[in-house]
């Protein structure tokens, strides 16, 4: 565990004592040329030290018994504390309480409560599972009833596809908090603006927790623009055109990447944002790159 938190009763207490947050996010691979290069990952994130490295579910819930495989190695295998990612999709109330006690058995005592998206897509409409949980703010209820659990959320700055404003999404984080929750993980955006108007809503609503904005360095212009179609978000005009100016250049794109997330990073920061989440896409090198620019790499030692 990083020595940061040894004197934290958890994540939580962690982000409320104003101790800055700098984490990795990693999804479970579906080959095991994957896995060799997701562990290759996981052991070069490891050396900077991260507050907290975070293990996705697949879409609809696909990778859940890998998930909890992951997690449970990162857990026993390294020195970092995992968040473990944990929805509704495509389980039942008897089943998520199965996972939250596997969960428990590996000494895993931090989630990433989250509705998760319709097994359809996300143009899919949502439809709970049978016997399952509707809202996120109920898993959070189900955790915190299962034991002691440190329990974070998920944030949209650019608001969730299915809101009817941002004022609703402030006020679904600030139901998350009574239910349980400690703190919150955006979803990446590339609009600082968007992240300070939705910290500034939810304090309005009455969430007090730390949101933690979540970056992700592009490596590949015709990926981010899928996940930024899957996703919903908008991917700024003029963010658009840099990339697409150097797209047929894959160095120069990267290198574009670093410094748009490394400017955002930096804005953040000095904005007061309780610290950055890097989504990796299980890749390190840009991440590590966007990390020394901030000077983090010392802040890691």
């Amino acid at each position: 565990m990083p020595e940061r938190l040894a004197n934290a009763a958890s994540l939580g207490a962690l982000l409320a004592s104003g101790e800055k947050s700098f984490s990795f996010e990693l999804f479970p691979p579906k080959t095991d040329d994957g896995e060799q290069q997701l562990w290759q990952t996981v052991r070069d994130l490891e050396m900077l030290n991260p507050t907290f490295v975070s293990v996705t579910y697949g879409a609809g819930g696909s990778t859940r018994d890998r998930t909890v495989r992951i997690t449970q190695q990162i857990a026993q295998q390294t020195r970092m504390l995992p968040v473990a990612h944990l929805t509704c999709v495509g389980a039942s109330r008897q089943e998520v309480s199965a996972v939250i006690a596997e969960y428990a058995a590996a000494g895993i005592d931090t989630i990433l409560a989250l509705r998760g998206d319709p097994p359809g897509g996300p143009d899919a409409r949502w439809e709970p599972h049978p016997g399952g949980l509707q809202h996120a703010d109920e898993l959070v209820r189900l955790i915190t009833e299962s034991g002691s659990f440190s329990i974070g959320v998920a944030a949209f700055p650019e608001g969730h596809p299915e809101s009817a404003d941002l004022v609703q999404d402030a006020r679904v984080l600030a139901a998350k908090q009574a239910a349980g929750a400690e703190f919150a993980i955006t979803q990446f955006f590339f609009n600082v603006e968007d992240y300070l108007r939705l910290r500034d809503l939810a304090a309005q609503q009455g969430c007090t927790m730390p949101i933690v904005p979540g970056l992700m360095p592009v490596t590949n212009v015709s990926q981010i623009e899928r996940f930024v179609e899957l996703s919903g978000q908008a991917f700024p005009a003029d963010l658009t055109e840099r990339f697409r100016s150097v797209a047929g250049d894959g160095d120069a794109v990267r290198a574009l990447g670093v410094e748009v997330a490394t400017q955002m990073g930096q804005r953040l920061l000095d904005a007061g944002a309780p610290g950055l989440h890097f989504y990796t896409l299980n890749r390190s090198t840009s991440t590590r790159q966007v990390y020394e620019a901030l000077g983090l790499d010392a802040w890691a030692r």
